[in-house]
């Protein structure tokens, strides 16, 4: 069992959670932040990392990824840690008032306070309705890449036409064997340079391209080992595979956080302005992820939120300590880690 000990655990590694670390890190409270997502950013990383987000002060112009970029950048000097890969599961209060954070995979983290940035919940994956897909889920079918290298040399089919469809088949087309791209439609999502990358590769026969296509079927006894794919509603096609990778995007669900014992309303947590703390003590919800009387769903606003959060959360670890605000125009950010 692998246990963390830490002052805050960050629920979401998007760009709330992100920021929450920094206003953490001025306040020298040290944060482990966890997320089901394989890589920081919450959608902004899995979903639209070349969408340009035109809200964010100082920024009139900034792409999505460049803004988690940037982010992780900021909070580097508050040396965060994270888990990342691994959906949290349950929250146990003890008797002192602290927390113990457990994950799906036995993580927990013992902390003082919990912050919960989960965007709009744990996502998970948007499946194809193919007949039996569940049955070959971890024998070859899986709905993210975790590592580039578990792929190495197999026979993959991916299917999809956004962002994440088009980067894989680019980034794997040099570690498959064989790398089939299936697409119902005959234009990409995506960032059309990805998309013209992906026209060329498939006319240097490096991997093939399957438009107005979809994959209809899954075969194999134990393990995954062929999938039927219907290309322009005429004959269906067989293709051998060690892997069937739908990128069909992600569902937000609250999942887990439902049985946590905390206020809601409309799949969404309750929360108190003033620093938006839930019904538990100790336990914060900023963010998309909480609801209160004008909440505007924002990127912009789920960073204020992190501010004050910080604030109330430094009271719980510095019980009877006076806090002084230090702005980080006089002391530097320097001066102020933790």
């Amino acid at each position: 069992m692998n246990r963390i000990i830490t002052d805050i655990c960050i629920v979401g590694a998007g760009p709330v959670g992100l920021f929450a670390v920094f206003e953490a890190g001025l306040l020298k409270m040290r944060c482990h932040v966890v997320d089901a997502l394989p890589a920081v950013g919450g959608q902004l990383s899995e979903i639209y990392p070349k969408k340009p987000i035109y809200d964010i002060p100082g920024f009139p112009e900034i792409l999505a990824g460049d803004l988690i970029k940037n982010l992780e950048k900021q909070i580097a000097p508050f040396h965060p840690t994270f888990t990342l890969g691994e959906r949290v599961e349950h929250l146990n209060k003890q008797e002192d008032g602290s927390f113990i954070v457990s994950t799906v995979d036995g993580t927990e983290i013992a902390c003082k306070v919990v912050v919960i940035a989960g965007g709009l919940g744990s996502f998970e994956p948007r499946k194809p309705a193919i007949e039996n897909l569940e049955k070959y889920e971890g024998k070859g079918v899986t709905y993210m890449v975790r590592d580039p290298e578990h792929f190495r040399d197999k026979r993959v089919v991916l299917a999809g036409g956004g962002d994440s469809a088009l980067d894989w088949a680019i980034y794997l087309s040099g570690l498959c064997k064989e790398l089939t791209l299936v697409h119902r439609g005959t234009t990409f999502r995506g960032a059309p340079e990805s998309a013209e990358k992906v026209v060329t590769l498939a006319e240097e026969a490096q991997i093939k391209l399957l438009l107005k296509s979809n994959v209809t079927e899954v075969h194999g006894e134990e393990n995954l080992e062929k999938v039927t794919v219907l290309i322009d509603n005429a004959t269906p096609h067989e293709i051998e595979a060690d892997y069937f990778i739908p990128l069909f995007g992600l569902v937000p669900k609250l999942g887990p956080l439902e049985n946590w014992g905390l206020e809601l309303e409309k799949n969404a947590i309750l929360v108190n302005t003033e620093d938006y703390s839930t019904n538990i003590p100790g336990v914060y919800a900023i963010g998309d992820i909480n609801t209160y009387p004008g909440k505007l769903k924002l990127i912009l606003c789920g960073f204020h939120e992190a501010a004050l959060m910080a604030q109330s959360a430094y009271n719980i670890l510095n019980p009877g300590k006076k806090f002084v605000l230090k702005y980080t125009t006089v002391n530097g950010i320097q001066e102020l880690q933790a």
